[in-house]
């Protein structure tokens, strides 16, 4: 709506917003963010409210506003933003729209019924984002602009997307204005205002612009009563308006209102009054301004203020007890009164009425009217999750209904990808309180909600949960399957295991014990450090190899037995074997996907590292790309999408196609940024990363890259993705570092050797260690160059053997030197490893002095992406022929 009355001293502000419209309506269609912040009452709205005015003939203009009292309501301001425009298009426009983000997305919009397993919260950010972007695309004629106002009383997660989504307007013909109050922001929001605030200091933010309103000057002041009283009004009266409001520009209004309202003459006889006018404006005052309108007007305005925004008349006067003609007559005569505008719905003049009427309601009433609200609002069916911001306000007294209503609204958040609101949902139930025999199921679910936005709050409550009595055998099994995923995504894979094996110890046999087998089993194998792994190895050959691949419970020790397998470097073929067994027809089993939430993704991911790492490269990228498509249908655009961005990045690394790594592996790490920091998958995704690096001969950039993900020492209590130190070492090998890779793969290999873990693909230390060594200790780096071509023999694959004679080579005499170069050679030309292959060609062509032999290596060393190794290669070819 157009204010009524001239804007003063916003000429700044309107050129800002005149600028960011004219940018987004013109040739280039230029998006953009606009934030205009300010206390409350300095006129942010009345100013959306005129650039609304100045775009509406170019622009679509879609708005939306938060509210202090449904800051609960999950996505409510996103919804106000685009549900209406949506509801237009017809249901197949609209699934279209969407795309494969339709089954993510719409049911945080209220426009599907949630389906599928429960969405991750970045998946439902990326899906927004997609369909912003695509509205945004179509409304190229008219571009968007959307507006959010109060934006320090949004929730959660619509600030959240805001969040992500201003970070990338640039690349939008989209313009974002966006009005807040900065200490009410900063203090419910302290995550997003360090968004904006990294935002600032980034050099691709050239479209943010940010403009703090300040109060009005005594001129303007003076300049709005006269416009409001007459040029009479006098200079010392005008003065006391100023003072009296400071002037605060919506406070300045409603006493020159009130000064008509008591027909005041302007002049500095009245001044004295003004104070006393002023009090009743606000606060206090407001209060008792609205009293003197009449108990029910009164108690209306209570309903409308315990309702919040987008107030529906009918629903106001069930609240207050009242007729439709009483609630009419309440509606006209707080309109006069200058409290509410609109008609249906009904809105508060001002956030400061609201908030003032709001807290003028006595305690004990104001939870009896958040009780009736919610109960109205079950009663016209719009369900639990609508009704929860009022059943959260009602104050506990064992009502068990309450709890049930509470526990099916933490469903329906979570299943809309809003598991902050299910975790409020679900606190408040434990205080109602529960019946004791329910509270450790409602500890159970508190955990799973809370698993994926906070592990650490998953172990407190799964930990009290199994602590009590009130779980049944199965719900014992999956909260402790639960913990450990946690503890384990929590740094604490010790703990992890431990509480693993004390819950076996007392389950009966059967699916459950042999659950718990299973992730006992893995968590004690993900360890960087282990007591004794080669018993537990043991343990693992006795349970699984003769397993057949039945039910998914052997299927998750064939795994697992699979991934030990591997890292041991045992027969690469018993290897695959166990694979297979552990697949049908090559693919995870039901309940073993990649989105099936009761043996979790580990399992498949297991299967997929362990072929990448027996020269299985085909079958690995296609279990990985099935992983990035679960997750992306799914909605999992969090760490999981990061973590599948990763393996298929690891997948190309194996193949030799470098420049894809990297491509996968950066967007694995970009992927992970959004979600937190220093994450398991920032270890693994950092690591390959460095080591394709190296692999392309930029040294320097995998400095930068090990220095901002701070890869190395503490490494984490899991195993990294290859072996962590083994690639630190090559790293500062890589560097002239000499005695530190020698310390740091001397410590890799004292780690692995006692755990029998041979495998020298997935961890190179002996014969990078034997390469550093072959200067200052020829023996002994033969000696470990020789140990590992045993254990590359056993294992059986030609990446692993060609490597191992690429190394033992160093040591030999020249002509059993070519020998052993021309065998690593044929291995490698064999394997899928064409990076590895293009370096044995490269030392086999030094080694025999051949010009032809080092210009194939140097031309299938570009084809790997390996320009160092390519320049290497064209050094050795000018050396021949400057010797010839």
């Amino acid at each position: 709506m157009k204010p009524s009355r001239p804007l003063y001293e916003r000429e700044p502000e309107l050129a800002a917003a005149a600028r960011a419209v004219d940018d987004l309506c013109g040739a280039q269609a230029v998006g953009g963010l606009l934030v205009f912040s300010g206390e409350a009452g300095l006129g942010k709205t009345a100013l959306l409210a005129e650039i609304r005015a100045m775009a509406a003939d170019r622009c679509t203009v879609w708005s939306a506003r938060g509210g202090e009292t449904v800051t609960s309501v999950p996505f409510h301001v996103v919804r106000q933003l685009l549900q209406p425009a949506l509801d237009r298009f017809p249901p197949d426009e609209t699934r279209a729209l969407f795309g494969d983000w339709y089954d993510t997305t719409a049911p945080a919009l209220g426009l599907a019924e949630p389906s599928g397993p429960q969405p991750d919260p970045q998946g439902v950010r990326d899906g927004l984002d997609f369909v912003v972007a695509r509205l945004a695309s179509r409304l190229s004629h008219r571009p968007l602009l959307l507006m959010v106002d109060d934006a320090h009383w949004a929730d959660g997660e619509s600030l959240s997307w805001l969040a992500s989504f201003t970070a990338r307007l640039g690349e939008l013909p989209l313009l974002v204005v966006q009005a807040h109050r900065p200490q009410e922001l900063a203090e419910r929001n302290a995550s997003y205002v360090a968004d904006r605030d990294a935002e600032r200091g980034s050099d691709g933010q050239g479209a943010t612009t940010r403009v703090a309103l300040r109060a009005l000057t005594p001129d303007a002041t003076a300049e709005l009563v006269r416009a409001a009283l007459g040029e009479h009004a006098d200079d010392p009266f005008c003065r006391e308006v100023w003072a009296v409001t400071g002037g605060n520009p919506y406070e300045a209004v409603e006493l020159v209102a009130k000064v008509q309202d008591q027909e005041l003459a302007p002049v500095e006889e009245s001044a004295g009054q003004l104070r006393e006018l002023g009090a009743s404006a606000r606060g206090s005052g407001l209060v008792a301004r609205l009293e003197r309108l009449g108990t029910n007007a009164n108690r209306f305005a209570w309903a409308a203020a315990v309702l919040g925004t987008d107030i529906s008349q009918e629903l106001a006067a069930t609240l207050a007890g009242m007729s439709s003609a009483e609630a009419a007559d309440c509606t006209a005569r707080l309109r006069d009164a200058r409290i509410v505008s609109g008609f249906d719905p009904l809105e508060f003049v001002h956030p400061l009425i609201a908030t003032a009427v709001y807290r003028s309601i006595p305690p004990a009433t104001r939870t009896a009217m958040h009780g009736r609200a919610a109960w109205a609002i079950t009663r016209a069916g719009l369900g639990a999750a609508a009704a929860s911001r009022h059943l959260l306000e009602v104050h506990p007294d064992d009502d068990q209904e309450l709890v049930a209503q509470l526990r099916e609204a933490a469903g329906q958040h979570l299943a809309v990808g809003a598991p902050e609101a299910a975790r409020r949902c679900l606190e408040r139930a434990l205080e109602e309180p529960p019946r004791p025999k329910d509270r450790a199921v409602l500890l159970y679910e508190l955990g799973c909600a809370t698993l994926l936005s906070s592990p650490p709050t998953t172990v407190q409550h799964l930990r009290a949960a199994l602590d009590m009595p009130g779980l049944d055998d199965g719900l014992r099994v999956d909260a402790t399957f639960r913990l450990a995923a946690a503890l384990a995504h929590n740094n604490q894979l010790k703990d992890a295991a431990i509480s693993l094996a004390a819950e076996a110890a007392r389950t009966a046999p059967g699916p459950g014990l042999m659950r718990l087998q299973a992730a006992h089993f893995m968590w004690e194998g993900m360890q960087a450090t282990e007591d004794d792994g080669p018993a537990r190895s043991r343990r693992l050959t006795r349970n699984a190899d003769h397993l057949k691949g039945r039910d998914n419970a052997e299927r998750a020790l064939l795994t697992l037995r699979a991934f030990d397998a591997m890292l041991r470097g045992e027969n690469a073929q018993l290897i695959v074997d166990l694979c297979e067994r552990a697949l049908i027809d090559g693919s995870p089993a039901r309940g073993l996907g990649w989105t099936d939430s009761e043996w979790g993704f580990e399992l498949p991911t297991m299967v997929g590292i362990t072929y990448a790492f027996t020269d299985q490269l085909d079958r690995a990228e296609s279990l990985f790309g099935e992983a990035v498509r679960a997750f992306e249908i799914s909605g999992w655009s969090g760490a999981h999408l990061a973590f599948a961005h990763t393996l298929l990045g690891m997948v190309h690394r194996r193949r030799g196609r470098l420049a894809e790594a990297e491509g996968f592996l950066r967007e694995g790490l970009r992927l992970a940024d959004r979600v937190g920091s220093g994450l398991p998958v920032h270890w693994d995704a950092a690591c390959l990363l460095i080591d394709m690096l190296l692999a392309r001969g930029r040294v320097a950039e995998a400095r930068k890259i090990a220095d901002r993900y701070h890869f190395g020492p503490p490494y984490p209590s899991a195993m990294v993705l290859p072996d962590g130190p083994c690639v630190r070492g090559r790293l500062l090998l890589a560097e002239g570092r000499k005695e530190e890779a020698v310390a740091e793969l001397e410590a890799a290999g004292a780690a692995l050797e006692p755990r029998e873990r041979f495998n020298g693909i997935w961890a190179p230390w002996a014969g990078d260690l034997a390469r550093a060594l072959a200067d200052d200790d020829p023996g002994r780096a033969a000696h470990l160059a020789a140990r590992a071509r045993v254990h590359a023999e056993r294992f059986g694959t030609d990446t692993a053997i060609g490597e191992a004679l690429r190394c033992v080579s160093l040591f030999a005499p020249p002509e059993e030197a070519e020998q052993l170069l021309a065998d690593a050679v044929r291995h490698l030309e064999k394997s899928s490893s064409a990076y590895e292959h293009a370096l044995a060609r490269v030392d086999y062509g030094v080694a025999i002095g051949s010009h032809r032999e080092l210009a194939r290596a140097q031309k299938q060393a570009m084809a790997c992406g390996a320009e160092g190794l390519a320049a290497r290669a064209q050094q050795a070819r000018a050396s021949i022929r400057s010797a010839e």
